[in-house]
């Protein structure tokens, strides 16, 4: 039962009890309505005040059976409120236990540390792509937002190394550092990379200043929201058609032109042979615009004839399927 049906029925039981208990005096004992009012009143709350006028054993009875009402239903109403409370404190922490359980299940998420604009925009991209994601929060505030949004999450501070760790700090592929202000970001930062040195850092930056602190601090990539919008909107205007085709092919769900990257892993039959003849791009009907080699020195419009190494990162652009398909030609 509905919290709000539980409330109409105790308002329409108090508004039906002192009703029964007037007419019953009304007809009963012939009294005026604000002497059966008040004679109600004082019998229902039991508070032992005298009768307004001399009562008959009918009256007596009657009176009775009020009290034994006013008794009920104040037990009723009373049971009602232990239970909203019991209830909602179980429901609390079996619902904290049951993310504490599906976080402790992950292997390769990403962590989130703070749920604002950023965090929140980052977090619905991820899950789209079905990429697991653990939220770490300061604000208590936004967990009712978080559990709309159907999220794993944690509130505390980002950078205590405890909620790192029911994160799952070693577990996890990569953090991202959204919180509000560069100092915390570096610290962060800093935390991360003392407890797992090889995890991936995303680290969010306000200001040019600040970048290369959180580069020195072990960030893999600093991103200034800032500078991103400014280019994004520069670039909208030189190049729209460019724009264009770079929204549909990393935020557009209704086509299907996807840009995604591929790494070589060590031990891969395709490590030391040519791009061309590594998973056949024809066959699986992808193009590489680009590779990344494991130096970080990237190669656009790489030849065919180019050898594929371990390490190497591959941008490729097609169809899911066929990016899929193409995943998997080079993993055998």
């Amino acid at each position: 039962m509905g919290r709000e049906k539980q409330i109409l029925i105790s308002v329409c039981l108090s508004i039906a009890l002192i009703g029964f208990g007037c007419l019953g005096y009304m007809l009963i004992e012939d009294w005026g309505f604000m002497d059966a009012l008040y004679m109600t009143i004082i019998t229902l709350a039991t508070v032992g005040y005298s009768e307004v006028h001399e009562i008959s054993v009918s009256g007596r009875v009657f009176t009775l059976v009020l009290i034994v009402l006013g008794v009920g239903y104040f037990l009723y109403v009373v049971g009602n409120i232990i239970q909203f409370l019991v209830e909602g404190r179980i429901r609390l922490v079996l619902g904290r236990r049951k993310l504490d359980t599906q976080i402790n299940r992950l292997n390769g998420h990403y962590i989130i540390c703070g749920y604002g604009r950023i965090g929140r925009v980052v977090t619905r991209y991820l899950t789209q792509k079905y990429i697991d994601v653990v939220i770490i929060e300061r604000n208590s505030n936004r967990v009712s937002t978080m559990d709309g949004d159907g999220i794993l999450y944690l509130i505390g501070d980002a950078t205590d190394e405890g909620i790192l760790e029911k994160a799952g700090i070693h577990r996890a592929k990569g953090v991202v550092t959204a919180v509000a202000t560069d100092a915390d970001n570096v610290f962060l930062v800093l935390t991360a990379k003392q407890m797992n040195p090889d995890i991936f850092m995303v680290a969010r930056a306000e200001l040019n200043s600040t970048k290369k602190t959180l580069l020195a601090a072990g960030a893999d990539k600093v991103i200034s929201p800032y500078d991103i919008g400014a280019r994004r909107m520069a670039h909208a205007v030189l190049r729209p058609a460019v724009i264009e085709f770079l929204e549909k092919a990393f935020a557009d769900d209704s086509t299907d032109i996807h840009l995604e990257e591929i790494r070589i892993k060590p031990g891969a039959k395709c490590v030391g042979g040519t791009l061309l003849g590594s998973g056949t791009p024809e066959k699986a009907d992808v193009n590489i615009i680009a590779v990344k080699k494991a130096e970080g020195r990237i190669v656009f419009n790489p030849n065919a004839d180019d050898r594929v190494e371990a390490g190497d990162t591959l941008i490729v652009l097609g169809s899911a399927r066929s990016i899929t398909q193409f995943d998997r030609i080079l993993s055998k």
